[in-house]
């Protein structure tokens, strides 16, 4: 069975002729839009690296208390002017400037992005009129942090996000850097911001409520981003879309026949929904995260059965309920 699944000829076949049924044409609702709601945005990669003395940076400490606080995190030092220092070293570093300088060379203008922000932001309080868009700063980490997502304040550390074939990269395995790419990072902010509202019953501890809550975050990012590319959302090439849906009776038999839904093992859990290059249990040419991509499929058709607004949706903590009401099935290829 694993031969057949994910082969080389499905990859050309499918490659060119299927598509994902999520990523079809849309337009942004210009009511949405409409809302008064701007995205405060702050380069302060370009504001640390133009200073050149503690005191300036005590200045921009002072000038943005909560990213000091939060992000630099000043109370945990004897004094801010301990941390002035520790950040003149920082941005005497030869590597730091060097790695500032590609940064402003790839993200000179970043008006795309924070467009996108604001579009999103105006969707979430479509959807939940109590959100307050998050303040954000753009920095250089030295790799050290990707995001910072609170409900006050986004950190990018816009570093993490150069292009792939960029002589800088984060030390993380290949797999997972090849999605901190530009057009992966507002879907990722996105993501992150969902966890405010996918409620959860703590008692489950399936693989089936992982499925379901992974499921739901990746639903929520897709309804606030409508016109986003799944592969973006998820982080599966278009090829490997394809492909997981040519072989979606497959992928499911396998949980079905294993009878994996309410394993409560982590290792076994950890296969299905963890970060790694493929899902080896069920082919090594099989994209990772598996259990996450049927668990959207999944919400997805529960949302579509039980016509649900976003809200209820996330607020459904019931794996189970959403699983049976769904009446998922897998699409047959024939």
């Amino acid at each position: 069975m694993k031969n057949r699944l994910f082969g080389l000829a499905l990859l050309l076949l499918v490659g060119l002729f299927s598509c994902s049924k999520k990523d079809q044409a849309c337009a942004l609702d210009e009511d949405i839009l409409s809302q008064d709601l701007t995205v405060e945005l702050v380069r302060l990669d370009q504001e640390f690296f133009a200073g050149t003395s503690a005191s300036d940076f005590l200045h921009l400490m002072e000038k943005y208390p909560d990213f000091a606080r939060n992000y630099l995190q000043v109370d945990q030092y004897y004094s801010p002017d301990t941390l002035a220092a520790l950040l003149v070293e920082v941005h005497q570093d030869s590597a730091m400037r060097a790695l500032y300088d590609s940064v402003q060379v790839e993200f000179a203008d970043i008006s795309d992005i924070q467009q996108d922000l604001e579009h999103a932001f105006k969707y979430i309080k479509h959807y939940y009129p109590n959100f307050q868009a998050p303040k954000v700063y753009t920095f250089v980490s030295g790799f050290n942090s990707d995001l910072v997502v609170t409900p006050e304040m986004i950190v990018i550390g816009l570093d993490y996000y150069l292009p792939k074939d960029h002589s800088f990269q984060p030390d993380i395995a290949r797999y997972m850097a090849e999605r901190y790419e530009r057009s992966y990072l507002v879907p990722m902010i996105v993501l992150a911001i969902s966890s405010r509202y996918n409620t959860v019953n703590p008692e489950e501890n399936s693989l089936l409520s992982e499925m379901i809550y992974y499921g739901k975050a990746y639903h929520f990012v897709k309804a606030i981003m409508p016109c986003t590319s799944d592969q973006f959302i998820i982080g599966y090439t278009p090829e490997e879309i394809s492909e997981c849906y040519a072989n979606e009776e497959f992928i499911w038999a396998h949980f079905v026949e294993n009878e994996l839904l309410y394993e409560t093992s982590p290792l076994e859990i950890r296969k299905y929904i963890g970060e790694a290059p493929f899902t080896d249990a069920i082919s090594t040419n099989a994209p990772g995260r598996l259990g996450r991509w049927i668990g959207w499929n999944i919400v997805d058709d529960y949302q579509a059965s039980q016509d649900l607004d976003l809200p209820l949706l996330m607020m459904e903590a019931d794996s189970e309920k959403i699983f049976r009401q769904s009446g998922y099935r897998p699409r047959s290829q024939e």
